[in-house]
């Protein structure tokens, strides 16, 4: 793993900090061993939790933003993606992994303490309830999200967070187009405006994704996100 894993950073163009490669695998190794009981990925095969977690999270670290002492939140972090392994990839970050199921918060923050990570809070919230707390509303630098929801839902949950001049990372499908236009009504909503998208490929694949790039330039408006079940009954 370890040995993969530092041939796509090389080749993402990634020189990572001395033992990151290292912990990686071990994140890899605990991540596996802990999806025999519990389900936090359906990829089972070490390779491709190289490709398809690390790597796929460590190429938002080639999008020319700069991540050194900034803060992020990774809103629906599930395993860990993209968060953990941009904090083992850039230590000076900031990160919050925010998911709705307690015990895979609980799980990471065994993993965090496995591997001496500090600067990690991991919070058991609703995103969109967390959204409208001070501290957290119109407070990161940056929000990133893996998750399945589509744009427009996405937005409602994540771009809150974002202050003004900071950006949300949507990673998504290269064919999310037409998802990237029906979202844009929504952004603008949200106090955002979409900056072009960016593809890259996964190194030693065929595996292509887009991060969608949104640049939050006011506060989000009082009254998003909504409840849940809003959110998803009439999308923006």
């Amino acid at each position: 793993m370890e040995a993969r894993i530092t041939q796509g950073l090389s080749g993402l163009g990634l020189t990572p900090p001395p033992g990151a490669a290292a912990r990686l695998a071990e994140y890899g190794r605990l991540l596996l061993e802990q999806n025999q009981v519990m389900n936090l990925t359906a990829i089972t095969d070490p390779d491709q939790v190289v490709d398809l977690h690390f790597l796929d999270s460590a190429a938002l670290l080639t999008l020319g933003l700069d991540f050194r002492g900034k803060s992020l939140i990774d809103v629906g972090t599930g395993a860990g993606f993209p968060g953990l392994p941009l904090k083992l990839l850039e230590p000076t970050l900031e990160l919050t992994l925010l998911d709705s199921l307690g015990k895979r918060v609980h799980w990471l923050e065994t993993v965090c303490e496995a591997l001496s990570l500090d600067g990690i809070t991991c919070l058991h919230a609703r995103a969109e309830e967390q959204a409208l707390l001070p501290g957290f509303r119109d407070s990161f630098d940056f929000a990133a999200s893996r998750a399945v929801a589509s744009l427009e839902l996405l937005c409602e949950l994540c771009l809150p967070y974002v202050r003004p001049g900071g950006r949300f990372l949507a990673m998504k499908s290269v064919d999310s187009g037409p998802e990237t236009d029906r979202a844009a009504r929504a952004i603008a909503k949200l106090g955002g405006r979409l900056l072009p998208s960016v593809d890259y490929a996964i190194p030693g694949t065929q595996v292509r994704h887009r991060v969608v790039v949104v640049e939050k330039l006011s506060s989000t408006p009082k009254g998003y996100p909504r409840r849940w079940a809003k959110i998803q009954k009439a999308p923006l």
